[in-house]
């Protein structure tokens, strides 16, 4: 049986995009994440986190730095009542990459790879599912994938498709999700 997910961007939408972030002392929570997580919850949807880890491709941390700072961010949110269900990522980038790095990828954002990964591999309805990104590659990403309801916070888009919204902070994330989550359960 399938069920919705609501995928989220890492930096930028769980922790404040500093750069590269790749150690615990570097993350700044943003406000509403864990609120936004829990109501996610409550709805009966998953929350998979995908994100693109170039930081990784062009040497600035490993692949076992980039687990280790998501296990604990794993653990911060299991501390405050919430879970993340899956993370995906990718390590790739087709001009700074190094060496196996340096390369196109199916799964690295605007393309939709890791959200299709993610609907294989958890059963996932990406028509009801909600995905929240803070940058242009991640709204195309969602759009490209065929996610129901595409939200990005506080982006001006230059995308000619209106089938986004944008919002200015997790609060109003928060507020929408829960009304269209509403609708969505007074339906079935």
């Amino acid at each position: 049986m399938t069920r919705p997910a609501l995928f989220l961007d890492r930096d930028g939408v769980i922790n404040v995009d500093r750069g590269y972030v790749h150690r615990a002392e570097e993350i700044e929570f943003v406000e509403g994440i864990f609120d936004l997580v829990r109501a996610a919850a409550e709805f009966g949807y998953l929350v998979v986190v995908i994100t693109n880890q170039a930081g990784i491709g062009r040497g600035y941390y490993s692949q076992a730095d980039f687990h280790r700072l998501m296990d604990w961010i794993a653990a911060q949110f299991i501390d405050r009542q919430c879970r993340i269900d899956a993370v995906y990522f990718s390590p790739f980038h087709p001009e700074h990459g190094l060496g196996e790095y340096r390369r196109h990828s199916d799964c690295r954002k605007p393309a939709p790879g890791m959200l299709l990964r993610a609907q294989r591999e958890l059963d996932i309805d990406l028509a009801n599912s909600i995905l929240i990104g803070d940058k242009q590659s991640d709204i195309e990403a969602g759009i490209a994938a065929g996610v129901g309801v595409v939200l990005g916070l506080g982006l001006d888009s230059e995308l000619t498709q209106k089938k986004w919204h944008t919002l200015p902070s997790l609060h109003d994330a928060h507020n929408y999700f829960a009304r269209i989550s509403e609708n969505s359960m007074a339906g079935r």
